[in-house]
């Protein structure tokens, strides 16, 4: 397993366990009790990684990065999706392509 996988389940790990403690103490516990905080925090973060990769500030860009999926993950664990049902969805279209993927969404 990856590092990065570790860290994944590792921070996954935390941010369930801090559901349901004291929103005031928890940033973490703030968020899974606000789902539009949390997606606004995802989408702020989001932001911030893709300025930092166009202005090829790459410090930037891997502490943006932390900070967007530290904040997904809290969006998924808010909605009730896991990983594995990310995992699901990308593994249903490995070998698909990108342009074949998206012209075959419903609009």
């Amino acid at each position: 397993m990856s590092n990065f996988a570790k860290t994944l389940e590792r921070l996954t790990a935390t941010i369930e366990a801090r559901r349901g403690a004291d929103p005031k103490a928890s940033w973490s516990a703030r968020l899974l009790a606000d789902r539009p905080l949390a997606a606004k925090k995802l989408a702020e973060e989001a932001l911030e990684a893709a300025l930092a990769a166009v202005q090829a500030d790459n410090p930037a860009l891997i502490a943006e990065s932390a900070d967007l999926i530290y904040h997904w993950l809290v969006v998924l664990a808010a909605a009730g999706v896991t990983l594995d049902d990310v995992a699901a969805k990308l593994d249903e279209r490995d070998g698909v392509s990108g342009i074949a993927e998206k012209a075959s969404r419903k609009k």
